[in-house]
């Protein structure tokens, strides 16, 4: 099968879980009537040993209902989403899942067609012509290599990462929380702030939004910096606006060693941080301008900015695994 747009690895996790997130792709691709007809029938729980099916029955939510809430509120987060499947299943009466039953149970996914009862399935799809010769080793691998991606660079969440990037708008509290997570790491703190050349900070004094040609500069200097930590293998912690994707795309490096963390609250909330604030260059009547060209990042650890320091640095560190 070829590329499908939108459509991420099975390896790709969402919180603990390994394959949630495709299925949800499935979803939204499918309600847009860009699903390919060969996936549409292995979508949902209707088949039992289907990946669909098998994580739905782990979540002991149905997945019609998960359907349902994914396209009733396309703004939720995909860890949005899974907070809700664990709010529903314990609402049905079904106690949380532990951190050693989502270990396994994506150990089991991850390795299905290894050794297993769906290895005669899995050596028939290893001979199809697109995959043959290819280190085609469980079904994840299989689906990544028939798609065109390479499934070591999909298990992503297996390498540790060198450097995390803190995105959000001016005032959401990156470079406090930039400065102790990378405390709490014991890595190197960075804030992007101070990379600006002097024309941008005199254009932003001057309360005008900066242009994506000013950004562009100064996204270069962040992105040879980045890749010299990659290549030095010395981690740091990043606090940069990061507003659009273009932005994230100019400085992702190395998508394997790189994590997106996002600080996200009330518009409210940020504007009074910003009126306390004295000193920085960014003024607050900027603050539109942000709002306006933020793209929310979807494949970030999202973060609640209401929270404590401490509070968001430790749900920064469960996400990630550091």
């Amino acid at each position: 099968m070829p590329h499908v747009p939108g459509l991420r690895s099975p390896y790709a996790r969402v919180g603990r879980l390994v394959y949630f997130g495709r299925m949800l792709d499935k979803i939204r691709l499918h309600a847009r009537g860009a699903l390919p007809a060969d996936y549409v029938e292995n979508l949902g729980d209707a088949k039992p040993t289907v990946f669909d099916g098998r994580i739905c029955r782990f979540l002991r939510v149905p997945f019609r209902e998960i359907q349902a809430r994914v396209l009733e509120n396309p703004a939720a987060s995909d860890a949005e989403v899974l907070a809700w499947t664990e709010a529903r299943a314990a609402a049905l009466g079904h106690p949380g899942r532990t951190d050693e039953e989502c270990e396994i149970f994506c150990a089991f996914l991850s390795k299905r067609g290894w050794r297993d009862s769906g290895s005669p399935i899995l050596a028939q799809r290893a001979a199809e012509p697109a995959v043959a010769g290819k280190p085609v080793s469980t079904m994840f691998d299989y689906i990544d290599f028939d798609e065109g991606r390479d499934p070591v660079a999909a298990r992503a969440w297996e390498v540790k990462p060198v450097v995390i990037v803190v995105m959000g708008v001016s005032g959401s509290g990156k470079t406090e929380h930039g400065r102790a997570l990378a405390s709490a790491l014991g890595w190197d703190f960075t804030d992007a702030d101070d990379h600006h050349p002097p024309a941008n900070i005199a254009k932003m004094r001057a309360g005008e939004p900066l242009a994506d040609a000013d950004r562009a500069p100064w996204l270069a200097a962040l992105r040879a910096g980045i890749e010299r930590r990659l290549a030095e293998s010395r981690p740091c912690v990043l606090a940069c606006s990061a507003l659009k994707q273009a932005y994230r795309d100019a400085l992702w490096a190395d998508r394997p060693r790189m994590r997106l963390v996002f600080l996200d609250g009330p518009r409210e909330l940020i504007t009074s941080r910003l009126a306390g604030r004295a000193g920085h260059f960014m003024p607050a009547s900027l603050l539109d301008s942000q709002f306006a060209a933020l793209e929310q990042p979807a494949d970030a650890v999202r973060v609640d900015i209401a929270a404590e320091i401490p509070a968001q640095v430790s749900a920064v560190r469960a996400a990630l695994g550091l």
